[in-house]
């Protein structure tokens, strides 16, 4: 993170100033896909986090709105202790260090995630979705919308042509199709490895939720089991959603059958994905960062898995086998 001196000083002064401080030193702590960056603050024996939110480029109001209903709802979601409006600052409770992503492996694994659905059945079931946007149809066709602008325009230099976006409307009607179909539940939009936090004692720390709106009873889900930084068997994932499901219909929440609900799974995880590579693209050629890349390739793999078991995505997956050919995908254009 390379801060404006001048902004540093401000949130400096806002950290001192909250916690009656003077000594109070913000050091960067994490940064994430938008404008937003975080400082973790030590004063005396506390750890606190400041959210630095530039106005003009990050709203905080819908961050710290679904903070409260996360809380609200029980969920270990960071507590505010002190906000600048007018400079974009948050002051707030420290969830550690602990992400998800680099503690995921065998042995660790269903315990992780078990924690994780438990606190997204809470999500589901408890957290207050009055206000919230609608995932509609406008709103998720435009994320689709993504993959032909950025993937494969910018990134693969690829002009679909007629037939192409036959092909791509039509499976992009199969997807929204889907999607409107399910019965609408919270959904934070980004719940997966690297926005969860390991907290022993009130697992997990949830982050990153300022984008929550209500949609689809199978996007959060498909996000944490399908992940874009971290992949598992194909049975495991479709053993984890099918207890979901179950424990879904034990809250009253969902009556779908499991055939009904691997479908919507399924082709929920297409959309995310297809979304995912265009974002990921516009990540290098927009705003500059280029990490993004090395994960296309296991977006793309879910891509195509998935489209391959579905007679009407078939042609869509073949489309995209032909645009990336023999490239590497991770390489950006120059």
């Amino acid at each position: 993170m390379n801060p404006d001196p001048r902004r540093l000083t401000a949130l400096r002064d806002f950290a001192a100033s909250r916690l009656a401080d003077p000594d109070a030193d913000p050091q960067p702590a994490s940064a994430d896909a938008s404008f937003r960056s975080y400082w973790r603050v030590y004063s005396g024996e506390r750890s606190v986090v400041v959210m630095d939110a530039p106005p003009g480029r990050e709203d905080l109001g819908p961050w710290l709105d679904v903070a409260r209903r996360l809380r609200a709802a029980g969920l270990n979601a960071p507590e505010v202790f002190a906000t600048d409006l007018a400079q974009g600052f948050v002051l707030m409770s420290d969830l550690g260090t602990r992400t998800y992503l680099p503690e995921l492996r065998e042995s660790t694994v269903d315990a992780l995630y078990g924690d994780a659905l438990h606190a997204l059945l809470r999500m589901q079931s408890q957290v207050d979705t009055d206000g919230l946007p609608e995932y509609d149809h406008p709103r998720l066709l435009a994320e689709l919308e993504l993959l032909p602008s950025w993937f494969l325009g910018r990134h693969l230099a690829i002009a679909p042509g007629c037939a192409g976006w036959d092909t791509i409307e039509q499976a992009f009607s199969v997807l929204l199709d889907a999607a409107l179909a399910q019965p609408g539940a919270f959904v934070h939009r980004d719940y997966h490895s690297r926005n969860l936090l390991l907290v022993p004692g009130h697992n997990p720390g949830i982050v990153d939720f300022q984008d929550a709106v209500r949609g689809p009873a199978t996007y959060d889900l498909v996000s944490l089991l399908r992940d874009c930084y971290i992949a598992w068997p194909r049975e495991r994932v479709v053993a984890w959603a099918e207890g979901h499901r179950l424990a879904l219909r034990a809250a009253g929440l969902v009556d779908a059958d499991a055939p009904t609900w691997k479908r919507w799974f399924d082709l929920m995880g297409v959309q995310r994905h297809v979304k995912v590579l265009g974002i990921f693209c516009r990540l290098w050629y927009r705003d500059g960062k280029a990490a993004y890349l090395g994960d296309l390739p296991r977006v793309l793999r879910y891509t195509l898995d998935v489209a391959d078991e579905y007679a009407e995505l078939r042609a869509f997956a073949d489309f995209l086998r032909r645009a990336v050919g023999d490239r590497d995908i991770r390489v950006p254009r120059a």
